[in-house]
């Protein structure tokens, strides 16, 4: 998601979001360590995503 969008969310929306994308990383990262994960770069993905909408919410917080 771009940060134009996440900026137009609202901070209900946006911690919703970073608890749905923390369990997907719990998802992936088990699947990794049981040797199921199919496409290991979707970690990447997920660590950045949560990373930027964290930055969204400290500019939304200052």
């Amino acid at each position: 998601m771009k940060p134009e969008e996440l900026r137009n969310k609202t901070v209900e929306e946006l911690n919703a979001e970073i608890a749905e994308l923390n369990q997907e990383m719990f998802n992936l990262k088990f699947q990794l360590h049981t040797g199921h994960l199919e496409n290991s770069s979707r970690i990447p993905r997920v660590r950045k995503e949560i990373a930027r909408i964290k930055t969204v919410l400290c500019e939304k917080s200052s």
